[in-house]
């Protein structure tokens, strides 16, 4: 008997490092430490000496159950994308670059040219975010999981100076919500998603006119990252006073994560563009419309407040980032919470 026959083969980890040495070689930034293959991933700190008061900001997340469709697709080079951006994107909420990255993926059995796609698309959604994918860690879990199926989770970590934290504090009545345009579900909500569509490589091969698009191939496309956005409109002046990443919960619980106590978000739903697929899903299976805005994104990925003064300038650098924008609402005095009308 030995480690192999029990379920756990070394030399497919082995070869699974092989694999994506290059990969993850390509998101290296030049404050990277070292090289793949260590005990742990180190990254200098001596180019963010001049901040006045350094804050290191973290955000940790996994991609739920939409792996499940990667399982049953077979397609596995964009799930990774989404395990990043849901970390990064909760982490420039606050303000912060995103600096470095690792994933956790744990699986029945370690299939190394599977694990090697899975990396493939935490490489690039570390490339879109500017951050260093610096370590990870694949765990067999035979017995525990099915062979063929995996779980995958990340960790990042990102700098902003404190004087520069997004925090809501200055937030008053009259500024101004702006949406930055989801690229569909993105990653959450899939357990009900799962329940409106059956999860076969038939269904999910399925093409629809109003998606313009098999099911699964718009279901699975990743979530998007909004790093770049951000750091623009930063970089040209305006002032971002508060932000939301729109995850699970949807509207009515991450927006009022952004506000201060005594203001409240108005938003209107008719004021941006909802993609086919929440329209095909409320139709198909008669969803109310209450709790799709409380599960789904509904087509916004991200909610930043500004100054009236600010929505040119922030709308023209969220374009040039490549991310379509809407004014979508306003901050209003009252009590603290979402209205969407």
């Amino acid at each position: 008997m030995d480690y192999r026959s029990s379920g756990v083969d070394i030399e497919a980890g082995y070869r699974s490092v092989e694999l994506i040495k290059d990969v993850v070689a390509s998101t290296k930034r030049s404050e990277v430490i070292g090289g793949l293959g260590g005990f742990a991933g180190a990254f200098s700190m001596s180019g963010y000496k001049d901040m006045e008061e350094p804050v290191l900001v973290s955000g940790t997340d996994g991609c739920g159950t939409k792996v499940k469709l990667a399982f049953i697709m077979d397609k596995h080079d964009t799930i990774g994308i989404d395990a990043v951006a849901m970390c990064v994107n909760d982490i420039v909420c606050g303000g912060a670059e995103p600096l470095f990255f690792l994933d956790y993926i744990a699986c029945g059995k370690n299939h190394p040219e599977k694990i090697a796609k899975i990396v493939e698309g935490v490489a690039e959604g570390c490339r879109q975010a500017g951050c260093s994918l610096v370590g990870g860690e694949t765990a067999e879990h035979p017995g525990l999981m099915p062979e063929d199926e995996y779980d995958l989770a990340g960790f990042a970590v990102g700098i902003v100076d404190r004087k520069k934290i997004i925090d809501g504090s200055s937030l008053c009545e009259g500024d101004i919500l702006l949406g930055l345009a989801s690229t569909g579900v993105h990653s959450n909500g899939f357990s009900l998603v799962r329940k409106v569509f059956d999860m076969t490589e038939e269904s999910l091969g399925t093409y629809y006119d109003e998606l313009s698009g098999k099911l699964g191939d718009v279901l699975l496309t990743p979530t998007r990252i909004y790093v770049n956005a951000l750091k623009k409109a930063a970089e040209a002046g305006v002032r971002i006073k508060a932000c939301s990443h729109i995850t699970g919960g949807g509207f009515y619980e991450n927006v009022p994560r952004m506000l201060k106590d005594g203001t409240r978000a108005v938003i209107r739903k008719d004021s941006y563009d909802i993609p086919p697929i929440f329209k095909l899903m409320k139709e198909k299976a008669g969803l109310d419309e209450k709790m799709m805005y409380n599960t789904f994104n509904m087509g916004i990925g991200m909610v930043v407040a500004v100054t009236p003064e600010d929505v040119k300038t922030a709308m023209q650098c969220f374009e040039a980032a490549g991310d379509k924008a809407y004014e979508i609402g306003a901050v209003v005095s009252g009590e603290k919470g979402v209205e969407l009308c």
